[in-house]
């Protein structure tokens, strides 16, 4: 029998479902923000996928419906009319998502050209059976006594991983588990993570997103996740039971109990829309000249490089996105956000620190708490923006990577670069007023060479990708130590492990907020290829199989260390001469000429921690300063009275004898 029910005006707000009361009875409220259409239709389907269509009603520039005996689990979709007028992209034969939907089902394939025409947005083919649905979900979850951590930034470390990738090979879980939200949540796994030492993970994109279509035609997945098409919504593809909610809620419930925080690599930079060639599924249809940037012909700026770039300087779209990073808080209690290409956020269409997006943040009661990371560049004019951010935000520092790579791997002998990044990048931030915790430091991310190939590769190798390796960074300032790939050769084994050993303790003691890449402690490695964005597969997943116990040992002692350390402060502030000294290796303070070539020099911190650093490949000599001097962390190391002897390349940290 068909269930009967009522309609009515609705409200304004909040756009999106919301199920409340309107004249007394109960339902769901339906607004949807389109200021250049005509007229919307909510569209709703059965069980049996038959379509019946509401007229919405406008509110100024959004339009809204109230409607009664809505269930949990129902599907819905829009129509969306408007006028001509260049720019526009309205067609009421294709069915569009809601920009808030909290779930989606029927994901299209779109391998095929035959596939993707219904998504065109100006084929006058209906694509209803075809298309994605939004559904009504229920978001009930005992969170218990679940509350932020709110770990200071100073005690902050943190591990970027992949849902799938990290246990997807992981046979100490069970099968049915492996590369999922329950998978990370696995006993195993958070053991795991806790006997490391991190205190949050920063997951890749976990949202729904697309395979583009050229992926698809080669037989390929977009694995890293950035083409996000539903920027509430989970994705399910994530999840070991069809309650991908529920799963991930718990997820994240059991990794704050933990004592862990969790990280969302957001992308509010582009969607899965692409270019004006692409498929149309969402704000495309909803209102082209609203959500993207367009120069004066109408068409697309790129400033993404992905054929699209969100307009956040409207008013309607920094709503959207307002509303996305409050629900991500309120409904999963994330504790912060990684923005993929985040000048988006701050250009008007030039980055400015000041934008209207970056404002709201900054004032908003929830957002204001959480811990905010930006990816400082994007391809636009003056894209590069590294550390001209807003206070609150942190930031990936690739001077950190670039010239930490260069002095360990490229012999670089530029001290005075290595101690600035190793000091927190001060002449980055601290010169315009920025807090220690500014500098996201870290030698490798998902994007790029791992550690192992790091130091196993002189070129990239991403013939895979079906892009004739013209794909992924050129400039790695990698060492291949001799033999490019597997080597067998004991010796350039050896110096390859020096090298992942020196440049961990870099990443891990230095000043500011580390970021270590999952794998990177169990010397896992891609095959030399640096953009593995679509590769989900054995080259992307972790190979615990064959995991370097001793070097994660290494790593959790780094990180024993690195707490320690800031237990006494070292990280709570700026470092200056009253609370760190720099030598060399002679034993004498660096003069100004000091900095300008060369390969080793001692840091004294707070007077109780003297770290070595030797960047050749031989012995090198340290006399060091007056004190009674014990071994807290290194190897190789000779320590005679006044002297210590590192023999090779390396840093090796002392500290002064507690008796």
């Amino acid at each position: 029998m068909a269930t009967t029910r009522e309609t009515f005006i609705g409200y304004d707000y909040p756009l999106g479902y919301s199920i409340t009361q309107y004249q007394g009875r109960k339902g769901v409220n339906f607004a949807i923000a389109a200021p250049n259409a005509t007229q919307v239709w909510l569209c709703l389907f059965d069980e049996l996928q038959h379509e019946t269509r509401y007229l919405m009603y406008r509110h100024y520039d959004c339009f809204s419906l109230f409607i009664t005996n809505i269930s949990f689990g129902q599907q819905y979709a829009f129509r969306v009319e408007g006028g001509q007028e260049q720019g526009n992209c309205y067609n009421v034969s294709k069915l569009l998502l809601d920009p808030y939907s909290r779930l989606v089902v029927n994901v299209p394939e779109l391998a095929t050209e035959q596939q993707l025409v219904p998504f065109l947005w100006d084929n006058q083919q209906d694509n209803a059976a075809l298309a994605a649905k939004s559904v009504v979900v229920d978001t009930a979850f005992d969170w218990e006594n679940d509350k932020p951590l709110r770990t200071p930034w100073s005690q902050t470390i943190i591990y970027e991983l992949h849902i799938k990738g990290f246990s997807q090979l992981n046979d100490r879980i069970p099968a049915t588990l492996r590369g999922t939200f329950a998978g990370l949540a696995d006993p195993v796994n958070v053991a795991y993570l806790q006997k490391l030492g991190i205190t949050a993970v920063e997951l890749l994109p976990i949202t729904l997103h697309l395979d583009e279509p050229r992926l698809q035609r080669m037989g390929k997945k977009n694995y890293w996740g950035y083409n996000v098409l539903a920027h509430f919504a989970p994705d399910q593809r994530f999840a070991a039971s069809e309650a991908v909610l529920l799963e991930l809620k718990s997820l994240i419930k059991t990794l704050h109990q933990a004592g862990i925080e969790v990280i969302l690599d957001v992308v509010f930079n582009h969607t899965a829309e692409n270019d004006i060639a692409g498929p149309t599924l969402c704000q495309r249809g909803i209102d082209n000249r609203l959500y993207y940037w367009h120069d004066q012909q109408q068409h697309y700026l790129n400033w993404t490089g992905c054929g699209n770039s969100l307009n956040l300087s409207e008013p309607r779209v920094l709503q959207w996105v307002m509303d996305c990073l409050r629900y991500w808080v309120t409904e999963f209690h994330i504790d912060g956000f990684r923005f993929d290409l985040a000048p988006l956020l701050g250009r008007t269409p030039k980055f400015a620190k000041n934008s209207a997006l970056f404002l709201a943040m900054a004032q908003d009661p929830l957002l204001s708490q959480c811990k905010m990371i930006a990816e400082p560049w994007d391809i636009g004019i003056e894209g590069y923006q590294l550390s001209h951010f807003p206070h609150f935000f942190s930031e990936w520092n690739d001077r950190f990577r670039s010239d930490i790579r260069r002095f360990w791997l490229n012999n670089s002998q530029e001290l005075g670069a290595f101690a600035l990044r190793f000091a927190g990048s001060a002449d980055l931030f601290q010169a315009k007023g920025r807090a220690v915790r500014s500098s996201i430091n870290f030698i490798t991310a998902h994007d790029g060479f791992n550690l192992q190939d790091l130091v196993s590769y002189q070129h990239k190798h991403n013939h895979n990708n079906g892009e004739d390796n013209r794909d992924g960074d050129s400039h790695n300032f990698s060492f291949n130590h001799g033999e490019e790939g597997i080597s067998n050769d004991p010796d350039i084994l050896q110096q390859r492990l020096l090298s992942k050993k020196a440049l961990l303790a870099t990443q891990l003691l230095a000043l500011g907020t580390p970021m270590l890449l999952a794998g990177d402690e169990i010397g896992h490695s891609q095959q030399g290829n640096n953009n593995c964005y679509c590769q989900d597969n054995a080259l992307t997943w972790l190979n615990w199989q064959t995991a370097d116990h001793s070097l994660r040992q290494y790593v959790a002692d780094l990180i024993a260390l690195r707490k320690e350390m800031g237990a006494r402060g070292i990280y709570d502030n700026w470092w200056n001469a009253d609370n760190a000294q720099w030598f060399r290796a002679d034993g004498q303070p660096m003069q100004t000429q000091d900095w300008q070539q060369g390969s080793s020099l001692m840091l004294l911190l707070q007077g109780k921690y003297l770290l070595l650093f030797n960047a050749n490949r031989t012995s090198q000599i340290f006399h060091l300063p007056q004190g009674d001097w014990q071994i807290r962390l290194g190897e190789a190391l000779e320590l005679r009275q006044s002297q210590a002897i590192v023999k090779q390349l390396g840093i090796v940290i002392l500290m002064q004898s507690l008796s």
